[in-house]
Protein backbone atom coordinates (compact mmCIF):
# COMPACT_ATOMS: atom_id res chain seq x y z
CA UNK A 1 0.00 0.00 0.00
CA UNK A 2 1.21 3.49 -0.88
CA UNK A 3 -0.02 6.12 1.57
CA UNK A 4 -0.93 9.59 0.36
CA UNK A 5 0.23 12.58 2.39
CA UNK A 6 -3.21 13.15 3.90
CA UNK A 7 -3.19 9.71 5.56
CA UNK A 8 0.08 10.53 7.36
CA UNK A 9 -1.22 13.92 8.42
CA UNK A 10 -4.39 12.39 9.89
CA UNK A 11 -2.31 9.72 11.62
CA UNK A 12 -0.05 12.34 13.20
CA UNK A 13 -3.10 14.06 14.67
CA UNK A 14 -4.74 10.85 15.91
CA UNK A 15 -5.57 10.88 19.59
CA UNK A 16 -6.46 7.20 19.57
CA UNK A 17 -4.16 4.36 18.53
CA UNK A 18 -7.26 2.64 17.14
CA UNK A 19 -7.67 5.47 14.62
CA UNK A 20 -7.79 4.08 11.07
CA UNK A 21 -4.96 6.32 9.82
CA UNK A 22 -2.75 5.44 12.80
CA UNK A 23 -3.30 1.73 12.14
CA UNK A 24 -2.34 2.11 8.49
CA UNK A 25 1.02 3.74 9.08
CA UNK A 26 1.95 0.85 11.37
CA UNK A 27 1.40 -1.77 8.67
CA UNK A 28 4.62 -3.49 7.60
CA UNK A 29 3.75 -2.95 3.93
CA UNK A 30 3.18 0.81 4.28
CA UNK A 31 5.10 2.80 1.68
CA UNK A 32 5.26 6.42 0.58
CA UNK A 33 6.62 8.42 -2.30
CA UNK A 34 9.56 10.71 -1.61
CA UNK A 35 7.27 13.60 -2.58
CA UNK A 36 5.07 12.66 0.39
CA UNK A 37 8.06 13.27 2.67
CA UNK A 38 8.45 16.74 1.14
CA UNK A 39 4.73 17.46 1.49
CA UNK A 40 4.36 16.39 5.12
CA UNK A 41 7.74 17.45 6.52
CA UNK A 42 7.82 20.70 4.55
CA UNK A 43 4.91 22.15 6.52
CA UNK A 44 5.88 25.46 8.11
CA UNK A 45 3.63 25.57 11.21
CA UNK A 46 4.09 22.36 13.15
CA UNK A 47 2.66 22.26 16.65
CA UNK A 48 4.00 20.23 19.55
CA UNK A 49 5.40 16.87 18.45
CA UNK A 50 3.76 16.76 14.99
CA UNK A 51 7.04 16.93 13.06
CA UNK A 52 8.77 14.35 15.26
CA UNK A 53 5.72 12.07 15.04
CA UNK A 54 5.79 12.26 11.23
CA UNK A 55 9.55 11.62 11.12
CA UNK A 56 9.08 8.57 13.35
CA UNK A 57 6.32 7.21 11.10
CA UNK A 58 8.47 7.65 8.01
CA UNK A 59 11.44 5.82 9.59
CA UNK A 60 9.49 2.56 9.44
CA UNK A 61 8.20 2.90 5.88
CA UNK A 62 9.66 2.13 2.50
CA UNK A 63 10.22 5.42 0.71
CA UNK A 64 10.18 5.21 -3.09
CA UNK A 65 12.52 7.71 -4.71
CA UNK A 66 11.44 9.60 -7.81
CA UNK A 67 12.88 7.48 -10.60
CA UNK A 68 13.03 8.22 -14.31
CA UNK A 69 10.10 5.85 -14.84
CA UNK A 70 8.03 7.69 -12.21
CA UNK A 71 8.87 11.03 -13.84
CA UNK A 72 7.81 9.76 -17.26
CA UNK A 73 4.55 8.42 -15.83
CA UNK A 74 3.86 11.68 -13.95
CA UNK A 75 4.45 13.70 -17.14
CA UNK A 76 2.01 11.46 -19.01
CA UNK A 77 -0.62 11.89 -16.27
CA UNK A 78 -0.27 15.68 -16.26
CA UNK A 79 -0.62 15.72 -20.04
CA UNK A 80 -3.96 13.91 -19.69
CA UNK A 81 -5.56 16.14 -17.06
CA UNK A 82 -4.66 19.10 -14.89
CA UNK A 83 -3.30 17.89 -11.56
CA UNK A 84 -0.76 19.03 -9.02
CA UNK A 85 2.87 18.01 -9.34
CA UNK A 86 2.70 16.20 -5.99
CA UNK A 87 -0.42 14.22 -6.91
CA UNK A 88 1.03 13.27 -10.29
CA UNK A 89 4.24 11.93 -8.70
CA UNK A 90 2.33 10.06 -5.98
CA UNK A 91 -0.03 8.47 -8.52
CA UNK A 92 2.88 7.62 -10.85
CA UNK A 93 4.77 6.04 -7.94
CA UNK A 94 1.79 3.82 -7.14
CA UNK A 95 1.44 2.81 -10.80
CA UNK A 96 5.14 2.11 -11.37
CA UNK A 97 5.50 0.05 -8.18
CA UNK A 98 2.14 -1.73 -8.49
CA UNK A 99 0.81 -0.37 -5.19
CA UNK A 100 -2.73 0.47 -4.12
CA UNK A 101 -2.97 4.18 -3.29
CA UNK A 102 -4.59 4.89 0.07
CA UNK A 103 -5.95 8.44 0.11
CA UNK A 104 -8.86 10.42 1.46
CA UNK A 105 -8.96 12.29 -1.86
CA UNK A 106 -10.00 9.46 -4.19
CA UNK A 107 -11.83 11.92 -6.47
CA UNK A 108 -8.46 13.48 -7.39
CA UNK A 109 -7.22 10.15 -8.77
CA UNK A 110 -10.22 8.08 -9.88
CA UNK A 111 -9.81 9.02 -13.55
CA UNK A 112 -6.39 7.32 -13.77
CA UNK A 113 -6.61 3.99 -15.61
CA UNK A 114 -4.97 1.12 -13.76
CA UNK A 115 -4.61 2.99 -10.46
CA UNK A 116 -6.19 1.11 -7.57
CA UNK A 117 -7.59 3.36 -4.85
CA UNK A 118 -8.77 2.90 -1.28
CA UNK A 119 -10.23 5.61 0.90
CA UNK A 120 -9.15 4.23 4.28
CA UNK A 121 -11.67 6.42 6.08
CA UNK A 122 -14.53 4.74 4.22
CA UNK A 123 -13.37 1.47 2.62
CA UNK A 124 -10.83 0.05 5.05
CA UNK A 125 -11.08 -1.72 8.36
CA UNK A 126 -7.83 -2.64 10.09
Amino acid sequence: MLLDSNVLIYASKAKDLEDKAAKLVKQTNACVSAITCVEVLGYHSFKGTEKTDLETMLEYMTIFLVSEQVIESAIYLRQQKSMSLGDSIIAATALVHGKVLYTRNTDDFKWIAGLQLVNPFVDYTA
